[in-house]
């Protein structure tokens, strides 16, 4: 297949650059690098591969057929939708709306790169796709949260309208080589603090939820679902669920670090429970992730102690 990621050059999107390449698809990476990183992919390099500086909210002009679009492109930590919520808005909204007219012009299928975080602060857990969600679009996260909504429907609206051939990938928590150090999300924060002997900072009393997935299920979720016939939207994430102080004790193990666990005051609107019911997966896809918590954490610590 020749295949086009947009947001190639973040964390997800260069590993399933990686991951395509290595299947011998012919790949084409776009990314405006305002999150993403050339580091991520410059190890990639053939006829098979080819980079395009380029914001998809902007007219998108390729050459040649395509097979699919991934649309991965936009800011995914607080940090850094809070310090970009235009482009967020409008790579949700704009961007979305262009990857899909490119994909609709080329006859290709298209794949939504969506979140758990359109749940919101969920009423029920685990989530399950019927679920509707208790988001606050007016709130900090909402830049995320409703441009991932918008998006959505979207997608749904060219599947119906246009026959575009389209996926939804609802994705949970994901953690792996290649995040970056500073993009606020709790894994990375607290091993570079527990490496560094910083303090572990928790937000909140830490009692609230998350489940995580390692990078390497993750993919292999999705290209699952590539090569389904799936239209309605699929979770994909880890169902074991965890708080974050144990979260934060775990890695403090795991590094061998004398860094101690400080609190911090919660921030507004922060999910209280985070788990995925991932049982569409399971029966569709025949996918749940395979690798513990544990080994992945080490993986991860390795990445960043080198």
């Amino acid at each position: 297949m020749r295949i086009l990621i947009t947001g190639g050059a973040g964390f997800i999107g260069s590993h399933l650059c990686d991951y395509l390449f290595k299947k011998g698809h012919e790949v084409i990476c776009m990314d405006n690098l305002i999150t993403g990183s050339i580091s991520n992919i410059a190890h990639l390099r053939g006829d098979n591969f080819k980079f395009y500086k380029h914001d998809v909210t902007e007219f998108i002009y390729l050459e040649g057929g395509l097979s699919f679009v991934l649309h991965f492109a936009s800011p995914a930590s607080p940090i850094d939708y809070i310090k970009y919520p235009i482009q967020t808005l409008k790579v949700g909204a704009l961007g979305t709306h262009k990857t899909l007219g490119l994909a609709k012009d080329k006859g290709a299928a298209y794949l939504l790169a969506s979140t758990s975080e359109i749940y919101g602060d969920p009423l029920i857990s685990p989530q399950r796709e019927d679920y509707w969600g208790n988001v606050n679009p007016i709130g900090p996260r909402g830049v995320y949260d409703e441009a991932k909504r918008f998006a959505e429907a979207m997608v749904m609206a060219y599947h119906s309208y246009h026959k575009v051939d389209t996926r939804i990938a609802r994705i949970f928590n994901t953690y792996g080589p290649r995040m970056r150090r500073d993009d606020g999300r709790a894994i990375p924060t607290f091993i570079h603090q527990a490496l560094t002997g910083e303090d572990l900072t928790v937000y909140g009393d830490g009692t609230q939820t998350r489940s995580f997935c390692y990078i390497d299920d993750m993919v292999e979720g999705i290209y699952s679902l590539i090569n389904s016939s799936i239209n309605e939207p699929v979770n994909l994430g880890n169902p074991e669920e965890m708080s974050i102080l144990d979260l934060a004790s775990l890695i403090i193990e795991l590094t061998g670090s004398k860094s101690k666990i400080v609190h911090r005051p919660l921030p507004k609107d922060d999910p209280r429970i985070r788990q995925p019911d991932i049982s569409r997966a399971r029966s569709l896809l025949n996918w749940e992730p395979k690798i513990d918590l544990q080994e992945g954490l080490k993986m991860t610590i390795g990445w960043f102690r080198r």
